[in-house]
């Protein structure tokens, strides 16, 4: 397992807030000033792949990655062709993340059923690969994705992609936070896309399920950071998130943001913020939310505090840091030289 080796960088976008948010300026700064990667995000509101499609056709060097795109939003061939056109189209820069999502979005925006996540998503991953391969037509057995559909007309047969991808093997990235979960995406993808970290704990909870990946396995952490002189201004804007996503983005039985928190050690405050958020009680919520879970997986401060809080994640298993918030050039560029200077 990598310890102490340099890290990527990489810029992750997330999804659209309220308001259509076009990036290009930050997406083009983020290139000229070196960073690996750009990500984008999808829930219930913009997608994941067409901003980077527009991203892509004003590059030319940095990756673009979907962190993630959600395997119940597009049945397996779709999201294969999606994806071959995209890497086509960008000469090979496609980084292809995938997630099962919840039970509230899945079934309640998508309309499929939720469970059997795991065996779903290796299925997805399956399928796609033989669309890529273009070794034979695209057969499965099912359950979830049968090819053809057993039902129906009877007429349906095995189809090959027309169009040769330009990689037979576009990366894979799996958005993961249970440990089966995460054994998987060390089985079969090419990298793990970790919501939430404590990079000290990462050997503790997730060792075994890393111990099968493959070499060069990308573990590309999502990390909030924010440069500001005010750490409690900071540390209460990773409140504010965590707040919505252990209290709300999930339901009370089953909510995998306050499952790996309470993982890392929270248990009783995960459980506590929960039960507040959904009682209506969302200021108590955060102020629940333990400062040092807040600063444990985030990098907030004046520089020089990120730069020492910096060395747990070099240490860690982590290879790529995806920093989520800087968006002004200055900025990026002072991430840029505090990770890769």
């Amino acid at each position: 397992m990598r310890m102490g080796e340099d890290l990527r960088l990489g810029l992750n976008l997330g999804y659209w807030q309220r308001h259509a948010d076009d990036a290009t300026e930050t997406v083009l700064a983020a290139e000229r000033l070196g960073y690996d990667s750009v990500w984008t995000a999808e829930a219930y509101g913009s997608d994941a792949f067409t901003p980077l499609a527009w991203y892509g056709a004003r590059t030319s060097r940095i990756k673009l990655g979907t962190s993630v795109a959600q395997i119940s939003a597009r049945t397996p061939v779709a999201t294969a062709m999606t994806a071959m056109t995209l890497d086509h189209l960008t000469g090979g820069r496609l980084l292809l993340g995938i997630g099962a999502s919840g039970p509230q979005v899945v079934e309640g925006w998508y309309g499929v059923p939720f469970p059997r996540p795991l065996a779903r998503t290796r299925e997805y991953a399956d399928i796609m690969r033989q669309v890529w391969c273009r070794e034979e037509p695209v057969t499965s057995a099912g359950p979830h994705y049968p090819l053809p559909h057993p039902g129906g007309t009877g007429l349906g047969k095995p189809l090959k992609l027309i169009t040769h991808p330009l990689r037979a093997d576009i990366p894979l990235y799996l958005g993961a936070e249970g440990p089966k979960n995460v054994a998987l995406a060390a089985e079969i993808a090419h990298g793990w896309l970790p919501l939430f970290a404590l990079p000290g704990e990462i050997e503790r909870m997730y060792g075994d399920a890393l111990a099968g990946a493959r070499p060069g396995f990308d573990i590309a952490a999502m990390v909030m950071v924010l440069i500001t002189d005010d750490v409690r201004a900071a540390l209460d804007g990773v409140k504010m998130m965590l707040t919505l996503y252990i209290g709300g983005m999930g339901a009370k039985s089953r909510n995998f943001h306050a499952d790996i928190v309470a993982r890392m050690g929270y248990a009783d405050a995960a459980q506590k913020i929960q039960e507040l958020y959904l009682a209506g009680r969302k200021d108590e919520a955060f102020h629940a939310i333990p400062d040092e879970l807040a600063d444990g997986i985030s990098l907030v401060g004046p520089a020089g505090r990120i730069r020492e809080r910096l060395q747990p994640w070099r240490d860690s298993p982590v290879t790529t840091l995806l920093a989520m918030g800087p968006r002004d050039e200055p900025t990026l560029r002072t991430v840029r030289d505090l990770v890769l200077g």
